[in-house]
């Protein structure tokens, strides 16, 4: 059996590890959740130094903590920020819901770094490192700081690589036409380039959304305390400390204007959420376009090739299959899921506090890592590499008969119509069809059927003569 020590609190005496930096209250939650073994991530545990570091710094400069524990708070809060001490937070995301154990954790954990530090000086971790905070407001605050600095630094970067990527390969394929599809079936021509920009265009509609929704994630719960009164904490701390985090981050964070609403509603954690989910949305088409357009190589479309990254089959040699969209798509299933999980989690705002913290702060700063993650692995390994069978692209929209439409506006509708079903039926090019069943001459016919002149807009029917 491991050694141990004594610890006390306000509840009595707990065994904790000897080594640990943790105290009596982390232990009972050691103890008491169990649950699913997944702790708060890097980035949790970073926001939660860095507000910590800060409250100590405000705290000083309103004279309210001396200079001694100013000092040794900042330093150990600064070393969990940079994630020194990550394996002295063990405790499970599914908790109380107000994350009181982990901001404890945190309490317990500088405190004791502190005494290590200069053990000639007594710090509290309620007294001392939680000076003018709760669990109530600091959690809240580490959700929006940890949200904000992950999106504006992670995953923004990551989307308008894709997005650059995407762009790149759209004015390379510029001049392919290929068939474009409706419901899956056959339609008239588009140019490779336009479909791919489309793809751009969504991620970089995705990025506005998600910035869109950051200055209202800027908004911080700091300084309300235990139900958004400020009880306890000096009138000037929120807005200190939002300062403090502004100037040491370097994005703009700021007190809320609603310290009610703040701690009692996580609105602003499911819009953004929200905004992530739709560009999960926006992957998930991209990844699924990639992988239809990818089938064969004999019996599916046929019309790119994406990157071989790895055997496909354990019995079929030589099969390659579209892994990286099948792992984007896997994201984009797991951020909607996430996402319903948050909008669960939001709803429980039950009169002054929000009582399912850890689980939202989970989720939202997972997804947010997932999408910046498959965004640059679909960017490289999938849109960066992927070549076009041109030849086979071209035979398949010469022999689309879906062509035709470009003749509605000389021959009308219905003879249109006889003209694609003929050539569907005897597998027969439009051109060659309508030469027989038309007066048209065959240089309309070749200029009216162009591929090209069919992927731009306009009317495109007027015959020679006419």
């Amino acid at each position: 059996m491991s050694q141990t020590r004594t610890v006390r609190d306000s509840m009595g005496e707990m065994q904790v590890p000897a080594e640990a930096l943790y105290g009596a209250g982390t232990a009972r939650a050691i103890e008491n959740f169990p649950i699913s073994g997944i702790p708060f991530s890097r980035a949790f545990l970073q926001a939660l130094g860095t507000i910590k570091a800060a409250t100590a710094a405000v705290n000083h400069d309103l004279g309210l903590l001396d200079d001694a524990r100013a000092v040794l708070i900042e330093q150990a809060a600064t070393e969990v920020a940079r994630g020194d001490w990550d394996a002295e937070f063990p405790l499970d995301i599914f908790q109380t819901g107000s994350g009181t154990s982990t901001n404890t954790n945190a309490n317990e954990v500088i405190a004791t770094r502190a005494g290590q530090l200069d053990a000639s000086v007594r710090v509290h971790p309620n007294d001392h490192v939680n000076m003018g905070q709760s669990s109530n407001d600091v959690i809240p605050s580490v959700i929006h700081v940890a949200a904000y600095v992950e999106t504006a630094e992670l995953l923004i970067p990551a989307l308008d690589y894709l997005a650059t990527t995407l762009e790149a390969r759209a004015t390379e394929t510029r001049d392919i036409v290929k068939t474009g599809r409706t419901h899956l079936m056959d339609a008239t021509p588009v140019r490779l380039g336009d479909e791919i920009g489309g793809w751009a265009a969504q991620i970089r509609s995705a990025i506005a959304r998600i910035q869109s929704t950051l200055p209202r994630v800027a908004k911080l719960a700091i300084g309300g305390t235990a139900v958004g009164t400020g009880l306890n904490a000096h009138p000037e701390f929120g807005a200190r400390v939002a300062q403090k985090l502004a100037a040491r981050t370097g994005h703009p964070f700021v007190e809320t204007t609603n310290h009610f609403e703040a701690q009692a509603a996580q609105e602003t954690a499911a819009e953004l959420s929200g905004q992530l989910k739709v560009t999960a949305i926006a992957l998930l088409k991209i990844a699924n376009d990639l992988r239809w357009m990818n089938g064969g190589p004999q019996a599916g479309l046929g019309e790119i090739v994406l990157p071989a990254l790895q055997p496909g089959s354990s019995i079929m040699p030589g099969k390659i299959n579209p892994v990286i969209s099948e792992a984007t798509m896997m994201v984009a299933a797991q951020v909607i899921g996430n996402d319903a999980t948050i909008a669960i989690g939001a709803q429980h705002g039950n009169f002054e506090l929000n009582v399912m913290l850890p689980v939202i702060a989970h989720n939202l700063l997972q997804s947010i890592e997932l999408l910046a993650s498959v965004s640059r692995v679909l960017a490289d390994k999938a849109i960066a590499g992927f070549t076009v069978n041109e030849a086979h692209i071209a035979d398949l929209v010469d022999k689309n008969p879906i062509m035709v439409t470009a003749l509605n506006p000389i021959i009308g509708y219905d003879n249109a119509a006889t003209i694609a079903k003929r050539a569907y039926a005897e597998q027969r090019r439009v051109k060659d069809v309508a030469a027989e069943l038309t007066d048209l001459t065959l240089e309309d016919l070749d200029r009216l059927l162009d591929p090209a002149e069919l992927a731009d807009p306009g009317i495109k029917g007027v015959a020679s003569g006419g």
